[in-house]
């Protein structure tokens, strides 16, 4: 971009334009390929960086597109609707917005023009412990200051992409919280680039799971950062998570929707294609009416993913609102995954018609980033101020 007020020329639709223009490369078979292989698929996102689909939330000074959250949820939605993973991408957008939004000077200079240029990858949040779970109080990785260094001790679970990433963003405990009824004070994060770490300080392992996601653990044994890879301000970290975590969830949404999406257009395909008894199976109500109903959830969900997206990049607090659009997302196009595997029948668990893969794929979103009943959790206490109920 030559200058700030370039940001405003492009468009939602010029965003669309361009991730369709990568993602019609790579078809249900490429997919399907590292399904069955494990793989990652490292072609698709050099494609996808090539293209300056990752840079969508880096401000225009740092050699990014200067966008928000609203575009980036553009390009994951395309990515699932064409049958495809947006996590291997998204991490490198939401994080890209926790450095423009509380990062240092320097660490904006020295990340983000790298990350826009494609030089670095930084694409994995180091936050959820095996004792912890969603009660982040209760982490146990720490970090202590000697001289001009931070010291990193403790263990980590689910941080996706750690083996495919060049830096990672690491939450740990530096101070005891100071009020009891303040438990999240003393948490801070940190920017760590692990190429120029002693792998014995860092070490991961992969977690297998149910489909083609490269997830893993990690152990930090008393690993060593320079005192610049502090984001922000010490004993504030959650805070950042937080707002990192609400452009997640708006990401999320946006990712069930493209599986929504590509539920309906197979279902539909496959209903006015499959003749039984003399007619076309989308022809009973059976058949189109679970269809129907399921793109009616999901429309209504998408309404709500584009209000907070809308409001996030207003820099309001959406809490409410990204956590409701993740969770009716995943909802909408959980249901439409049933929906689309009966109305295919037999065929629905056949590979080659992708809809088990699409379906063991999207499951994992009613569990994460964060679970429905943590979502209800949210709503009840901070919304509809009930007692907290956990």
């Amino acid at each position: 971009m030559e200058d700030a007020n370039s940001a405003a020329r492009i468009t939602l639709d010029e965003v669309l334009q361009a991730a369709q223009a990568i993602t019609s490369r790579y078809p249900d078979a490429y997919y399907r390929e590292l399904d069955k292989s494990g793989g990652y698929p490292h072609e698709f996102i050099k494609d996808a960086m090539n293209a300056g689909l990752h840079t969508v939330m880096i401000p225009v000074e740092y050699g990014g597109m200067g966008l928000g959250v609203r575009e980036a949820s553009v390009i994951t939605e395309e990515i699932h609707r064409s049958g495809g993973a947006g996590a291997m991408l998204h991490g490198q957008m939401f994080m890209m917005g926790i450095l423009a939004r509380h990062g240092s000077e320097d660490q904006k200079r020295r990340v983000l023009t790298e990350v826009a240029a494609g030089h670095v990858r930084l694409q994995s949040f180091s936050v959820t412990e095996p004792d912890a779970g969603t009660d982040t109080s209760k982490i146990k990785t720490r970090a202590r200051r000697e001289g001009n260094h931070w010291y990193i001790t403790g263990q980590k679970v689910w941080t996706s992409r750690a083996a495919h990433t060049d830096m990672v963003i690491v939450l740990a405990r530096t101070s005891p919280p100071k009020d009891p009824a303040k438990p999240f004070e003393g948490l801070s994060c940190f920017l760590v680039d692990v190429r120029d770490v002693d792998p014995k300080q860092f070490q991961v392992r992969k977690i297998e799971v149910m489909f083609n996601h490269h997830t893993y653990e990690v152990f930090y044994d008393n690993l060593k950062v320079p005192e610049n890879a502090l984001i922000g301000e010490e004993g504030k970290g959650f805070k950042y998570l937080l707002d990192g975590l609400n452009a997640e969830r708006i990401l999320i949404a946006s990712e069930c929707i493209g599986d929504g999406r590509w539920f309906v257009d197979r279902a539909v395909k496959y209903a006015n294609e499959r003749v039984i008894f003399g007619r076309a199976i989308g022809a009973n109500q059976g058949v189109q009416f679970p269809i129907s109903r399921g793109y009616a959830h999901l429309e209504a969900a998408n309404a709500l993913r584009w209000k907070a997206a809308d409001m996030y990049d207003r820099h309001e607090k959406c809490g409410a609102e990204a956590n409701m659009a993740k969770m009716l997302a995943s909802e909408a196009s959980w249901e439409l995954a049933n929906v689309c595997m009966q109305t295919h029948g037999g065929f629905g668990v056949a590979v080659e018609y992708d809809v088990e893969r699409k379906f063991r794929e999207n499951r994992v979103f009613q569990i994460a980033p964060i679970s429905t009943n943590m979502v209800l959790n949210y709503i009840g206490q901070h919304v509809l101020k009930m007692p907290r109920s956990y």
